[in-house]
């Protein structure tokens, strides 16, 4: 676990985003960055510097539907310090949340049929 942002409501946590490293090979992510052997050891630790993967996102059901958890995983997003974060989404064909958070539909699926989004976190405030 690299990172874990809370959203709070009053004394209450009401939403959690949990940031990994990255596993160590995506199909869809070597097809997007280009890159030919992920699981080199070299690749793989530059990979790690620079990419972390949103591998949860939570939110009361009370505060589903709002437009409160683009939101939240935005700004938790802008507080990482990497370039680029990943997330892989089953429901991501129904559902364009990571799109309203920022990221980019890349087009590709993991062979569990989850779609690849990937955010550009270059110059994002972090502060």
């Amino acid at each position: 676990m690299k990172k874990v942002a809370l959203l709070w409501h009053g004394p209450e946590p009401i939403g959690i985003c949990v940031f990994c490293a990255p596993a160590a090979s995506v199909t869809a992510r070597s097809r997007y960055f280009g890159i030919k052997s992920a699981a080199r050891g070299d690749v793989l630790a530059g990979l790690t510097r620079q990419l972390w993967t949103l591998s949860r996102v939570v939110l009361h059901p009370t505060y589903r539907g709002a437009g409160i958890a683009a939101a939240f995983v935005r700004r938790a997003c802008e507080l990482c310090p990497v370039p680029w974060i990943e997330a892989l989404a089953v429901m991501g064909r129904v559902n364009p949340f990571f799109e309203k958070a920022g990221f980019t539909r890349t087009g590709g699926r993991t062979r569990a049929g989850a779609e690849y989004f990937i955010r550009d976190n270059r110059g994002q405030a972090k502060a």
